[in-house]
């Protein structure tokens, strides 16, 4: 399908951007990401005799996507472990794409962070890979923020695709431009996150450049398939998804929040259309009336 294979090309910078960090590493989970989520698929539709689909990109754009937001250091059998429960669990066992109401990459690094909790640990820094926190981690710790520019351009130890601020924003730019992606989603979560970090006098900028949390507005929050199909929608489940992650960030258990709100958010997804639906149609229903309680007035 020609979505999965703009979102390939809208990743190349930040799949580039994870190589020239962390070399060695980051090819082997990628490669690793990718194929499993393939073969994964492959499998499910032929032990349940579906048609093959694997071939349109989907699979593999999930595994990109889960490779890109583990830790350098995660064991390859992890992440294919991951791979397959994202493919089969988040996408086939709801009939597939695009019935699937989770996003099967965020669905499958929730598998990940749940079975396997220290599998992301250590995280290191890009080049010379020796153990370090993340922002996030520092953040939480010691209150201290990152320099902007670092976040920026990468230098900073976390997830493999993750790091780079500049390359993600470039892909983005290019699925927008394409239209593949709705902007109000990242707009809202990305506007809410910045205005709740100002009003608790965060740095809005170090909130919006660390973390996951530009890969999951652009890359993962707009998936077609699990976001609302309404504009009103958009921005209620963008708003949603922006103030789960900065509560999570200020005052949560965890340093990061945004596999956390995206999915809690795609489990919502149903419930907001619905709701958007009613509404269009309790609205055209009084347009209507109005139109006809003029005309029966006008004929007076």
């Amino acid at each position: 399908m020609k979505i999965f294979r703009t979102l390939i090309l809208a990743l190349l910078p930040a799949t580039l951007v994870s190589i020239y960090l962390y070399r060695e590493k980051a090819i082997l989970l990628i490669l690793v990401g990718v194929t499993v989520a393939i073969a994964s698929e492959a499998l499910f539709q032929f032990i349940f005799k579906r048609k093959y689909t694997f071939k349109d990109g989907g699979a593999a754009v999930t595994g990109l996507l889960l490779a890109l937001s583990v830790s350098p250091s995660t064991p390859l059998y992890a992440l294919a472990a991951a791979a397959a429960v994202g493919i089969v669990f988040g996408k086939h066992i709801f009939g597939g794409f695009p019935k699937n109401i989770f996003n099967p990459a965020l669905f499958g690094r929730l598998f990940l962070i749940l079975a396997f909790p220290t599998a992301m640990s250590p995280w290191l820094s890009p080049f010379d890979m020796v153990s370090s926190a993340t922002p996030l981690q520092i953040f939480r710790e010691t209150g201290t923020t990152t320099s902007v520019f670092n976040l920026f351009i990468g230098n900073i130890g976390g997830s493999i695709g993750e790091t780079s601020a500049l390359a993600l924003l470039l892909g983005a730019a290019y699925l927008i431009y394409k239209k593949f992606a709705n902007w109000r989603i990242p707009v809202s979560i990305l506007s809410t996150v910045a205005l709740v970090a100002l009003i608790n006098g965060q740095n809005p900028l170090f909130h919006l450049f660390s973390g996951s949390l530009i890969l999951g507005a652009f890359f993962m929050a707009t998936d077609p398939a699990t976001s609302p199909k309404s504009n009103e929608g958009r921005w209620i489940f963008g708003v949603g998804v922006g103030l789960i992650v900065i509560s999570i960030r200020l005052w949560g258990w965890v340093p990061e929040g945004t596999t956390f709100a995206i999915l809690g958010m795609n489990y919502l997804v149903p419930f907001i259309n619905d709701e958007m639906k009613r509404l269009k149609s309790a609205k055209t229903k009084t347009k209507d009336k109005d139109k006809e309680d003029k005309q029966e007035k006008d004929n007076e």
